[in-house]
């Protein structure tokens, strides 16, 4: 059970006055922990062992498919993190578009996945549903014309069922006889599709010969529906203009009663007047209140502003709704979208949903799209933080996902790095795997700390296993030593002047060639052997093979150097003209043009020039004894 800084909330249970029950709180990522308390008159008892109970659990971490969800979105949100800042506004604003379309494809490829988990799609469908809508007025910020166009392209996505409905009709034996057939024609009406509308009305017309004038008017009607068109030239007056000559048209065949002998085609007609009342007949058709809104102003407003739309909103959710019914969590969602007040979207969907996933990769595009206020929260992050950590806090409980928690731990300023810190300590390091990928982060990250802790755990493990004579496998020890245990083991030998735990590094046989680094920790070591035996020559060797076969850290050149200083003061020559000229090359190389490691660079200038004289006179003393002068 994770410590808590604060004292738990505690909620009283009626009972006995002198034992009365309390229920402690506690949030753990994933999930709540709830244990008993018992309260007496004298104080909180402290005594006996009250149960701990796990009342909630995150379900959709352990969905499959969800995961994939996880997955995907998080290549997503590492890209977005990529927009440069200095990028012009009308470029990023199409990048943000694209963005957020890829995020909504990736939970539509999930929704089809999960088409026998009918809960799970339901929520799906609501997650999409709430970030189309937020797409269209947030992001993309459709002006008026366009608005209507992308409210209408929103409903058609999440109200598909017609041209399932229009399939059964049109492939029966009798499409005009079949019961869904006047539904299918006001259905794509309803929606504004009129070129479908039409192709299933010729079917009715065909049949009735006499009728075939009304027919052909309704069809007139339909083919003159004035559409905006944002890339074309007319301006938005005079589309409106056009759009009124037309609307009044059809309100004089309806005073001319022009279709009064078809009811059908009287009803299509009411609706393209915008009829009220006719529309909220159909609501078996249009199904909810924000279908009927954009229906609504397809009829009537076509050129709402963004500005109205909330009056519009709020009157067709009461004028749909039944006053006696209370508006779902989904509706005042999308109200809120409506009145564009995105902070109480998010604060509404962060209740009503089941994880943080939406709110933190929503929250964090319209952070980028500077559409937040820049207000912070009581502890000092901001909105966009305080969601991005929640999320991958929750990863973080999962055997797979906490590694993507630590590229959205990366990107909060803030708290990022603290929450990486405790969090990264919890990951059990159960297999060679998940150690190599604990220690890898650290390294990278340069969590010293955490990197020592993960390298003392799987040193313990190690340590176990000879312990109980057992021959740990090569890759445990690459794991151990590549990414942690040598770099330790380098600095414990700087400091000491000796190795710890010989006995892993004498056993590391063929494991030394998995890595760079188990080889020059090898090949150190055996330096040190051949040393310590006084074969001074070979040791020389394989001492000046590391630095110029690149195997050493560069931050170790100088300590190597330092090593080399009691061979060359030797009064047997241990190196060669040409070993000496090539110690002399690393020495410049790595003292010129201040190209010092950092952790060297404050070396006193002494050393370096006791290993120049000692260099010097060793050349001198080889060149002696070989005989030759090399020009």
């Amino acid at each position: 059970m994770e410590e808590v800084d604060v004292e738990p909330t505690t909620t009283p249970i009626p009972g006995v006055d002198s034992n009365r029950k309390h229920l402690g709180f506690v949030w753990g990522p994933g999930d709540i922990l709830v244990y008993e308390t018992i309260y007496k008159a004298s104080g909180l008892s402290t005594g006996g062992c009250p149960f701990v109970h796990e009342v909630r659990k995150d379900e959709d971490i352990c969905s499959p498919i969800l995961r994939k969800l996880f997955n995907e979105s998080h290549h997503i949100f590492v890209g977005l993190q990529g927009i440069r800042d200095d990028l012009p506004s009308k470029n990023k604003k199409t990048q943000f578009v694209s963005i957020s379309k890829n995020y909504r494809s990736v939970i539509r490829a999930c929704m089809e996945e999960l088409q026998q988990v009918a809960g799970k799609v339901s929520i799906l469908l609501a997650v999409e549903l709430i970030w189309n809508l937020c797409e269209v007025l947030f992001i993309d910020a459709a002006p008026a014309g366009s608005l209507l166009l992308h409210l209408l392209d929103w409903v058609r996505l999440h109200k598909a069922d017609v041209d399932e409905k229009a399939r059964d009709v049109l492939q029966s034996e009798s499409p005009t006889e079949h019961q869904a057939y006047w539904d299918v024609v006001i259905s794509y009406v309803l929606q504004g599709r009129m070129d479908e509308a039409r192709q299933v009305l010729m079917k009715q017309a065909a049949l009735q010969p006499a009728a075939r004038g009304m027919f052909k008017l309704l069809d007139n009607l339909l083919i003159k529906m004035p559409i905006f068109n944002p890339s074309g030239a007319q301006t938005l007056t005079e589309f409106d203009v056009k759009w009124r000559h037309w609307h009044e048209e059809v309100d004089r065949c309806l005073q001319d009663q022009s279709f009064a002998s078809n009811p059908h085609l009287e009803v299509i007609c009411k609706i393209l007047v915008g009829d009220e009342d006719v529309l909220l007949e159909h609501k078996e058709l249009l199904s909810t209140w924000y279908h009927f809104l954009v229906t609504r102003l397809l009829f009537s407003h076509p050129i709402v502003k963004p500005t109205e739309l909330h009056y519009y909103a709020q009157s067709s959710m009461h004028m749909f709704l039944d006053t006696r019914s209370v508006p779902e969590p989904l509706d005042s969602i999308l109200l809120a979208a409506f009145e564009f007040d995105i902070h109480q979207v998010i604060k509404d969907c962060s209740i009503a949903l089941n994880n943080w996933w939406f709110v933190a990769h929503l929250t964090d595009l319209m952070d980028h799209c500077k559409l937040l206020q820049s207000h912070n929260l009581h502890f000092g992050s901001n909105l966009r933080e305080f969601l991005l950590l929640e999320y991958a806090s929750g990863l973080f409980t999962h055997h797979s996902l906490w590694q993507l928690a630590v590229d959205y731990f990366d990107h909060c300023p803030e708290f990022g790095r603290v929450y990486l810190e405790l969090q990264i300590e919890r990951v059990p390091l159960d297999t060679e795997r998940k150690a190599l990928k604990v220690l890898r982060i650290c390294e990278q990250r340069q969590m010293t700390e955490q990197g020592m802790w993960a390298s003392q755990s799987l040193s313990h493990t190690v340590n176990q296993m000879y312990r109980r004579s057992f021959s740990p496998p090569f890759s445990i020890l690459w794991v151990y030593f590549s990414l942690s245990a040598s770099p330790r083991f380098l600095q414990d030998y700087c400091a000491n002047g000796a190795f710890s735990d010989l006995d892993l590094i004498d056993n590391l046989g063929s494991a030394m060639l998995l890595s760079d680094r188990l080889t020059f920790l090898g090949k150190y070591r055996e330096f040190h052997r051949l040393y310590g035996e006084k074969c001074f020559s070979d040791a020389a060797k394989l001492l000046l093979s590391l630095m110029t076969a690149k195997i050493a850290p560069r931050t170790f050149w100088m300590t190597l150097l330092t090593d080399a200083l009691p061979l060359l003061e030797q009064k047997e020559v241990i190196f060669s003209a040409d070993q000496t000229h090539e110690l002399m090359f690393c020495l410049e190389d790595l003292t010129s043009g201040n190209c010092l490691p950092k952790p060297d660079r404050d070396i006193d200038t002494t050393k370096i020039e006791i290993l120049r004289l000692a260099l010097a006179r060793n050349l001198a003393k080889a060149i002696v004894k070989e005989g030759t002068v090399e020009v």
